[in-house]
């Protein structure tokens, strides 16, 4: 949370010291990355336009406001290894987690789980990786740019009009601290001023954007280069994008931004207000009602140990978007900054259920969560990782439904595999069965047969299972579908028969 908190800071402040404070270099203090332990919460709230909210919207409302992230503590070794344990809330449930990770991995373990969740960064990594691409020198490369781009961008932006400084004692992780209060404010116009002054300032600034672009081609045009590499493509196709001369590079994209940036303040103001006139929703959202409230708690070193924030965007409220307003908050305490930490690592011990793995089924991941937990419950009922939706076509002579004696059949295998159920036949055995995925019950048939058994059950079918001249087994859909917990509609007009399992 303090990286984006400090990247807002810079937007909002400029490089402008203020009483006293060198603002610049408490904002490069909070974006280097550094150890240290912190805790955070975070929260959103939604203000519902009653005139047009129906009863559905004003229940999501609700949930989304009962929505809360508290991280007790989190800690940093290093830029690559740190652990964060914490509690995500909704309507009233806590769901207690701890999150670590390191160069290779991220392990996530989750109440009410058997087996914490396991990401190989690694995997991840070469997934996206380009061949000839040298990825842990890119991102040297892009850690070493941010800063040069948050003093550029700095450089030319102005401080808002509410801002003080007021010194200060508060308590950061229980112990009595003095600091730097550090207080911005700014509406929604303000922000839209802002805009023109510092569009104005870069195109003003020659050496300082050629020195950006210069460092944006060190970064980027090796990049382009393996792009171009694996597409097959020439160097000329390259190079009539981007010249390969550094210099020739610099020059040309400067005076194509040069000019663009002139052109767009020539008629700034004029085009300002036709953009506010034709769409005058964006008066509301960037009007007096839209404030941004931040303090930054700052120590002798000019490190950030505590931050309050408060974004409220005002809403132009409609039948389509029945919002007056939606509001962010947020806090956080941070100490032992660049001294020595020790992260919490989740136990795996046991055993982890990898998350790179294609074949993890919905019914393999509810059953790694106890069915009370509230993760469970975001899983099912609120991600709705179980939903499969399956549309039959009478005339398909593949995968499409066949009615013998007034029953329609469907593809044995086709059917359950959609559904995610695993089928077993033992070779020179009539006997099929059909593991549901979500529930772990079996579903055993006969071919020849109009018995069946569901969850050890006896049941009878309208008629028996079949092989067809195809080769394939056929079983009634009604029957198949239901016991896999999905329901059957056929559309009368078309022919279409659409299976839905929530």
């Amino acid at each position: 949370m303090a990286v984006p908190l400090v990247l807002l800071m810079v937007v909002l402040t400029g490089c402008q010291a203020v009483g006293g404070i060198d603002v610049g270099k408490a904002m490069a203090n909070g974006a280097n990355i550094k150890s240290g332990e912190s805790k955070q919460s975070m929260h959103i709230n939604i203000e519902p336009a009653k005139e047009f909210a129906t009863e559905e919207d004003l229940a999501m409302i609700e949930l989304v406001n009962s929505i809360s992230l508290d991280i007790d503590q989190a800690k940093m070794k290093d830029a690559n290894t740190a652990s964060i344990k914490g509690t995500l809330s909704m309507k009233g449930t806590k769901l207690p987690f701890l999150l670590s990770m390191n160069e290779s991995q991220m392990v996530i373990d989750l109440d009410g789980a058997q087996k914490p969740l396991y990401i190989s960064l690694d995997a991840l990594e070469g997934a996206e990786a380009l061949p000839m691409m040298d990825t842990k020198a890119l991102q040297k490369q892009m850690e070493e740019l941010s800063p040069k781009l948050l003093s550029f961008v700095m450089k030319h932006l102005s401080n808002p009009k509410n801002i003080s400084v007021t010194p200060v004692q508060e308590s950061v992780n229980g112990e009595s601290v003095s600091l730097s209060k550090l207080h911005m404010e700014i509406s929604g116009e303000e922000m839209l001023a802002m805009v023109k002054p510092f569009l104005t300032s870069i195109a003003k600034d020659e050496q300082g954007l050629k020195d950006l672009i210069g460092d944006l081609y060190d970064v980027f045009y090796p990049v382009l280069e393996a792009v171009n590499e694996v597409e097959g493509a020439g160097d000329d196709t390259l190079n009539s994008i981007v010249p390969e001369s550094k210099d020739e590079a610099v020059a040309s994209l400067y005076a194509m931004i040069k000019e663009g940036l002139d052109s767009m303040l020539v008629d700034y103001d004029k085009e300002l207000n036709t953009l506010l006139n034709d769409t005058p929703e964006l008066k509301t959202v960037f009007g007096t009602e839209t404030k941004l409230k931040m303090d930054f708690y700052l120590d002798s070193k000019l490190d950030i140990r505590k931050q309050n924030m408060e974004l409220k965007v005002a809403l132009p409220a409609s039948a389509d978007l029945p919002l007056k307003s939606v509001t962010v908050g947020g806090s956080s305490e941070q100490w032992n900054i660049g001294g020595a930490v020790t992260v919490d690592e989740v136990d795996v011990s046991g055993g982890v259920m990898d998350l790179m793995k294609d074949d993890i089924t919905p019914g393999q991941m509810l059953r790694n969560f106890d069915s009370h937990s509230l993760a469970y419950q975001l899983l099912k009922d609120d991600a709705g990782i179980t939903s499969k939706n399956v549309m039959l076509y009478p005339d398909d002579e593949y995968d499409g439904a066949i009615t013998v004696k007034n029953t329609t059949f469907v593809p044995l295998r086709y059917l359950s595999e959609e559904l995610d159920a695993e089928v077993k036949w033992t070779k020179g055995s009539n006997q099929i069965i059909v593991i549901d995925d979500i529930t772990g019950d079996e579903i055993v048939l006969t071919v020849g047969s109009k018995k069946a058994t569901v969850a050890g059950k006896e049941v009878s079918m309208v008629e028996s299972a079949y092989v067809g001249k195809n080769g394939k087994t056929y079983v009634p859909l009604r029957f198949m579908a239901e016991s896999l917990g999905a329901t059957v509609d056929k559309e009368q007009e078309t022919g279409w028969i659409f299976i839905d399992r929530p």
